[in-house]
């Protein structure tokens, strides 16, 4: 049984923060599941995805994000508790559906998982989705621990019944990726099944109606106001003049803050849990019990410039500052020891930083730059496509994946990212604005999920370009999880269908379409090189199994190589592929047998033929 399906209430479990939000849904008796992978949401669909093998709970890995929101907005209006799970880049993704959602509303629970991400460990931008619920006029809700995070979801479904609308929860990394122990609440039986009522009136958005629904919005939101201001995670504590707004983990390093300044007796703190919308008369309340305010939030002045707004409008004029050169930034994620010193500056108090240890004879700790996987196809293919250019002056857009790493030397293979989907898209315009030649990169889910609409794109305006479709038969960097094109059955997996790339293409209209084995450098690279001299889209698809996927389906059963006594130090090996399975032993290169995979590509790339399979490790 799935550690989540405990059903002991009062027990205490150590869990992961995004194994907590996907136990408060089940709690909450969620029935409904739908997601896109990404970090750092994927643990919660990793943990509804295995309960939902054991239980009567419908999940889905969705195509995109935008996909996801709508299956599961149909589930909610159908009378069926849903959840939809993705990082904040996602929700620009599923923004289209989310604004006449905010409209359309729901008639049972949806809950909406925005993962946001500062200091970007895993991602292209740290955009402040909090403001996608001022956007949309949804509620927003914040937990500041893993345990908060639990309860908080019932909460939510909750919220969304009672204002018939999806209710945004929103987490960060170090809620999403942080463990503690959570305090189990009793499983709520879910309802798998509904129906759908028919309101046509109230569900299909041409003008007329939305007109109408607009309206509704809007009392919805003051709804939702006066619910913030008498919700239970929105409280104050402390007393005296000196006041402290914050939210998330915020919240922790402000109380540590405040114990170890020893200001306890002359600071009131009011946490935000449920940041929107803002609870108006609870933050006047508080201003007017201060006499100066800082607000402490990672990210954007979100509730600095709300605070700000109402202390205008009731004529307060107490010092409220928070994003400032010598306070807080806007960029990336706060620490325990950033809050202290903003606190104890701003209210002028004498603060000592702790001593810095002396670490000189400590030994500096080796650089490990991101790089692909030993063993990893992409490298092979890179390789040919550098190989099948020489003497071309050309662009590499590339995509969201593991395969993004390719623009780091040796490779160099990427020249411009934006978001998912966008080397379609992109390569295109590089196209049709340049003379360049065009090769651009997308994985397998990253197709799927938004590739798809720009290669039409090309094909409609006849772009010159050459798509290498990286095919490694999984969503290979948020943790192996399913797309159309997997193969459901090596999961031991029934009732799913598979996706077929190459007929796909084809049907598309593209011409010229070939699909090679990458691990083969010499036919790929002639293949790769008749798809660039192609006048018009041509796509080329690299078929092979991502290293650690095979493995992980004992599927891999290449041997190690080794470096012999024919090498004369060319190095081709490290300098041209730049694969971790290399290493320098004075200076002789040599491959640590653990980590190499036998994919053999680098024995084909040493002019010396010096590289040979081991007949066994040592």
């Amino acid at each position: 049984m799935h550690k989540l399906l405990t059903d002991q209430p009062g027990q205490r479990m150590l869990m992961l923060g995004n194994e907590a939000i996907a136990r408060g849904a089940l709690e909450a008796g969620v029935a409904f599941a739908a997601t896109y992978p990404g970090t750092p949401s994927s643990e919660i669909s990793l943990n509804l995805f295995q309960v939902a093998r054991e239980t009567e709970l419908y999940f889905e890995y969705s195509t995109n994000e935008k996909v996801a929101l709508e299956v599961a907005a149909a589930a909610a209006n159908s009378g069926v508790r849903a959840m939809c799970m993705m990082k904040h880049v996602g929700v620009n993704v599923a923004a289209d559906a989310l604004m006449t959602l905010a409209y359309v509303g729901t008639r049972a629970g949806l809950v909406i998982v925005s993962a946001d991400d500062p200091f970007m460990f895993s991602s292209q931008n740290e955009q402040d989705n909090r403001y996608y619920g001022k956007l949309s006029g949804l509620p927003v809700l914040e937990p500041s621990s893993v345990a908060e995070a639990k309860e908080m979801v019932p909460y939510a479904f909750d919220l969304s019944e009672q204002l018939n609308e999806p209710v945004i929860l929103r987490t960060t990394t170090r809620i999403n990726h942080s463990t503690a122990v959570v305090d189990l609440g009793a499983l709520k039986q879910p309802q798998p099944r509904g129906h759908f009522d028919k309101d046509p009136f109230n569900f299909v958005t041409v003008p007329a109606v939305s007109r109408q629904l607009h309206v509704r919005l809007l009392e919805n939101i003051a709804r939702a106001e006066a619910l913030s201001t008498t919700s239970p995670y929105n409280f104050e504590t402390g007393e005296g003049g000196w006041g402290i707004i914050c939210n998330g983990v915020s919240y922790a390093y402000t109380v540590d803050a405040i114990r170890d300044l020893e200001i306890e007796d002359r600071t009131r703190v009011l946490r935000i849990g449920f940041s929107h919308p803002m609870p108006r008369n609870q933050l006047k309340a508080f201003l007017t019990a201060c006499e100066k305010v800082l607000v402490v939030e990672e990210g954007e002045p979100y509730m600095e410039e709300a605070v700000k707004a109402i202390a205008q409008e009731e004529g307060l004029t107490l010092p409220i500052r928070g994003k400032a050169d010598e306070l807080f930034s806007r960029l990336y994620e706060f620490d325990p020891a950033m809050v202290r010193q903003v606190i104890a500056h701003f209210f002028g108090i004498q603060h000592d930083l702790p001593a810095v240890p002396d670490l000189s004879d400590v030994p500096e700790v080796p650089p490990r730059p991101p790089t692909l996987c030993a063993g990893c196809s992409h490298r092979a293919t890179f390789y040919a496509v550098k190989k099948a250019t020489e003497g071309l002056d050309v662009i590499h857009p590339s995509d969201i994946g593991c395969y993004t790493l390719g623009f780091l030397p040796p490779l160099s293979m990427g020249d411009f990212v934006i978001c998912m989907g966008a080397s379609t898209g992109s390569a295109g315009g590089f196209a049709q604005a340049t003379d360049q030649k065009v090769v651009s990169f997308i994985g397998d889910s990253t197709f799927f999920h938004s590739g798809i609409p720009g290669l039409i794109n090309a094909v409609f305006n006849r772009h010159n370009i050459t798509l290498i479709i990286l095919d490694n038969r999984t969503t290979a960097m948020t943790g192996h999880q399913p797309n159309p094109g997997v193969d459901m059955n090596e999961l031991n997996l029934d009732g799913y269908g598979q996706i077929d790339i190459e007929p796909l293409v084809k049907a598309l209209g593209v011409a010229h379409v070939t699909t090679i084995k990458p691990y083969n450098l010499k036919k790929s690279i002639a293949a790769i090189r008749e798809a660039v001299q192609f006048e018009g889209v041509s796509v080329v698809i690299a078929k092979e199994k991502c290293t650690l996927y095979a493995k992980a389906l004992k599927q891999l059963h290449g041997k190690a190589f080794q470096i012999t006594t024919r090498c004369r130090n060319h190095r081709d090996c490290i300098n041209d592929l730049g694969c971790p399975a290399f290493f320098l032993e004075g200076d002789q290169v040599h491959i640590d047998p653990d980590i190499c995979t036998g994919c053999a590509v680098c024995a084909q790339v040493c002019p010396e033929h010096a590289i040979t399979p081991l007949k066994a490790k040592p």
